[in-house]
């Protein structure tokens, strides 16, 4: 917080580390610090748990990661370690579904009429111009008037 503050708005660092009770000495020895062992490994980790994430195409929990890591990078780690890095990663499996047939056209039973299709041949006769008669579809919410089209008809001489 004090570096924040101190970057962002050039705060100088005595009055904050009096406002916030922490010593001046204090300060710059955690800001000078080397990272940890735990840290570096942390870090090393992050890019192996990155790396199996894009291997299983985003799919791998973190019980799959600790396998992959084990078998391909031998890197032997806590599941719990794995969880952790994996949000401080933000990553998250994708759920996949196995494919389920809902469909079986293999079948004896008698198969209904396609009513659809009564009404595609209609549109077919109305864009080619064709006459139609008006007509109309009866179905569970009542009744769907497809309407006609009226053309007239050119006499011949011959006709009276």
């Amino acid at each position: 917080m004090i570096e924040q503050l101190r970057q962002g708005q050039g705060f100088p660092v005595s009055p904050m580390c009096r406002a916030l009770d922490v010593s001046k000495s204090g300060y710059y020895a955690w800001k000078n610090r080397k990272p940890s062992s735990r840290r570096l490994e942390d870090e090393r980790l992050k890019v192996a748990i990155r790396a199996a994430h894009e291997r299983g195409r985003g799919t791998y929990g973190p019980e799959k990661i600790q396998e992959e890591l084990a078998e391909v990078e031998n890197i032997k780690t806590g599941i719990n370690r794995i969880k952790r890095l994996r949000r401080a990663l933000k990553i998250r499996c994708k759920q996949v579904r196995k494919f389920k047939a809902t469909t079986d056209s293999k079948h004896n039973l008698p198969v209904a009429p396609n009513l659809l299709d009564k009404i595609s041949r209609f549109q077919d006769r109305i864009k080619s111009g064709l006459p139609t008669s008006p007509t109309s579809i009866l179905n569970r919410v009542g009744c769907i008037w497809l309407g006609s089209r009226i053309f007239g008809t050119k006499r011949s001489s011959g006709m009276p």
